[in-house]
């Protein structure tokens, strides 16, 4: 038989073997024997501690050590010995809240990263206020930072206290009892688009109200702002004797017409249709997005910008900037995460019945070529 059509010789069993065991988990004493410090010293570069005066080169030698030995501080004995967590609980939005605020929540998380808190993003959808504040509660964050999309009460704010937030602080237009409020009024934005295009001649204002779920925290304050300034310069009467969603002009005053539009360019399109039946000289789109939506659909149907409609948008996005005829809008100017994040470390370290009111934005309008 040739050597080739030998059938192989089967492989040897490998060597039976039990369950490796795991690899015993680092402690603070290991990394103080590597790094030849006390534990006392690694708890506090570790801890950030900066009441005790450390020289970097003993810092960076614990870091290195911590490093090599995988060794990660225990969050649960940590809370243990102060007494609380560093845990800071910021809800998720629910809905798209765009590239301005966005970037500020990011801001605010970076800021109290680098106080040493812990941000702890926690999906809430679907939540009531009282089923909100239990899950949080779960967590025994130190701060709970809420977005004003579940309305909480002044006993959900009391379950929260009672497991170990030393602060609330609610961001919307209504305080509630126990917490910090910090006050984001929308209603300004509105008054600030409706003014503008008012100033500029326009008396027929359309003002567009998203159709997506959860945007009503903002765009009805801001529809109710618009409405406001439109009586205040335009002396128009009230909707209850216009119409539903209308404010019709009265003695050649301002008019307030609700324009519901998804986000989608088709919504866009067939709004932009129907445009010249309506008679309006003027809209505010809600923010520059849909403003950019809008803009660009009534152009297509025909129509000029400003000649035929004025346009303005709110929030101040680059890209409005870009666009021919360039996009007005409302700036709103927002407070630093920095700033907010101060605020809650204060909130915490000196924990008080007192609460605070911040008002946090201030709104401009900018006139450029679209009105």
């Amino acid at each position: 038989m040739s050597q080739s059509s030998k059938s192989p010789k089967p492989p040897a069993p490998a060597a039976a073997s039990g369950p490796t065991a795991p690899p015993p988990v680092p402690t603070s004493a290991d990394v103080a024997r590597l790094a030849g410090v006390s534990r006392a010293t690694v708890s506090y570069v570790l801890n950030n501690a900066e009441a005790v005066r450390i020289s970097e080169p003993t810092r960076r030698k614990v870091r290195e050590a911590a490093e090599e030995l995988g060794y990660v501080p225990h969050a649960a004995a940590r809370s243990l010995r102060a007494g609380h967590t560093r845990i800071v609980l910021l809800p998720t939005s629910h809905v798209p809240v765009g590239p301005l605020y966005s970037t500020f929540l990011n801001e605010l998380q970076w800021a109290l990263r680098r106080l040493d808190y812990t941000v702890v993003q926690y999906g809430s959808l679907g939540l009531s206020g009282d089923e909100a504040a239990r899950a949080w509660a779960e967590l025994r964050p130190v701060a709970v930072i809420s977005l004003g999309e579940i309305t909480l009460s002044a006993h959900n704010v009391a379950t929260l206290k009672r497991s170990g937030a030393r602060a609330v602080i609610t961001m919307g237009p209504v305080s509630v009892p126990g917490a910090h409020a910090l006050v984001m009024n929308q209603e300004e934005v509105g008054a600030r688009a409706a003014a503008h295009l008012i100033e500029r001649g326009r008396r027929r204002i359309g003002v567009i109200v998203p159709e997506e779920d959860g945007l009503e925290l903002f765009s009805a304050p801001r529809l109710a702002g618009a409405r406001e300034a439109a009586r205040r310069l335009g002396a128009v009467r009230d909707a209850a004797g216009a119409g539903a969603g209308d404010d019709t002009a009265a003695g050649g005053g301002a008019g307030i017409e609700v324009l519901p539009m998804a986000y989608s360019e088709e919504s866009a399109a067939a709004l932009a249709a129907r445009w010249r039946g309506l008679g309006l000289d003027g809209v505010f789109a809600y923010n520059d997005e849909y403003a950019m939506l809008l803009m660009r659909a009534l152009q297509d149907e025909g129509l000029r910008v400003p000649e035929d409609v004025a346009v303005i948008g709110a929030d101040d996005l680059l890209i409005g900037r870009l666009l021919r005829p360039r996009l007005s809008t409302v700036q709103i100017e927002l407070p630093t995460g920095d700033h907010l994040a101060a605020l809650v470390d204060r909130a915490v370290r000196e924990p008080s019945e007192v609460t605070e009111r911040h008002d946090l934005m201030a709104a401009a309008a900018v006139h450029r070529e679209s009105t």
